[in-house]
């Protein structure tokens, strides 16, 4: 099986600092000290097994906040190294748009020319577990004025929240057509235990769905599905699809971390089970040549 990979992580602990990995502490996607080591391409190439790997996109990896560039300065040594294979074929970093001065690391980053956007997790919920930022930064003027400068500097946003952050996304994205924004891990599904928890995931989706810059990630699914199975996955993954269409949709592994929850090659080929009725052309897309066009790798 070929694929292009747009979400997966490396870390060299060793050299670089990355707080919630040193040590571990107390996450919804349960007991990760297996990941809490250095994981680099040849590690992560390994993990891929018997699935050719053409092109990879890395996601910001929680590296230390207060050196961002140091990630991309580290990525880009390594895609420029002639073993590498030009991988990691696109980088995504880290930059907290809530920072006055935050164009100055915007511009530095963009130097580096595998460059290609910036995530900032928004993450908010009342669960402290799953709580990452504890405050709304879409609502706040100076973070939504900084996101614009992403079309200066030619990047995109890799958005990652939860199901009852959509419909402000949506705002976010209809102000801001000229951003491409990527949905990350299928939206986080993490209240999923009632019927008022799916219609706000699926009507968020939708919402989503309705603007043109966005699309979506089919990623993640472990983080809150620890011991999934193909059938507990489809109805994601189906849904994800239906909504923003097999032309704005890709799958993605996030390894290391879903590593913890299953194989690198069983998590791909439970993507091609839930898809095998689709068209070749479909499923090109869905595991290729979306991530390609999004990522302009």
């Amino acid at each position: 099986m070929q694929v292009v990979d747009p979400h997966m992580h490396l870390w060299d602990l060793e050299t670089h600092r990355y707080p919630w990995l040193q040590p571990p502490g107390d996450m919804f996607i349960g007991d990760y000290h297996a990941i809490a080591k250095t994981h680099l391409l040849e590690d992560f190439l390994a993990d891929a097994g018997s699935i050719q790997v053409q092109k990879i996109v890395h996601i910001d990896a929680g590296h230390d906040p207060s050196d961002p560039l140091g990630e991309t300065r580290w990525l880009q040594a390594i895609a420029d190294d002639p073993t590498s294979n030009g991988m990691p074929n696109a980088i995504v970093a880290g930059a907290d748009l809530s920072k006055p001065d935050v164009e100055r690391l915007l511009a530095a980053h963009a130097e580096h020319r595998n460059m290609r956007g910036i995530r900032q997790i928004l993450n908010v919920h009342p669960d402290k577990r799953l709580d990452f930022v504890g405050r709304q930064l879409m609502a706040d003027d100076g973070w939504r004025k900084n996101f614009k400068l992403l079309a200066k500097y030619g990047l995109s946003f890799d958005l990652q929240i939860y199901p009852d952050q959509m419909a402000a996304a949506a705002g976010l994205a209809a102000g801001n057509p000229d951003i491409p924004i990527i949905l990350n891990h299928t939206g986080m599904f993490a209240d999923r235990n009632s019927v008022q928890g799916w219609r706000i995931w699926r009507d968020g989706m939708r919402l989503l769905a309705g603007q043109a810059n966005v699309s979506v990630k089919l990623s993640g699914l472990g983080m809150l599905d620890h011991h999934w199975t193909v059938e507990s996955l489809r109805p994601y993954v189906l849904e994800a699809v239906d909504a923003f269409g097999t032309e704005r949709a890709m799958f993605a592994s996030n390894f290391p971390v879903d590593r913890l929850f299953s194989s690198y090659e069983q998590l791909w080929q439970a993507f091609a089970t839930i898809v095998a009725d689709m068209s070749e052309a479909e499923k090109a897309a869905l595991f290729r040549t979306n991530a390609e066009r999004v990522y302009r790798i």
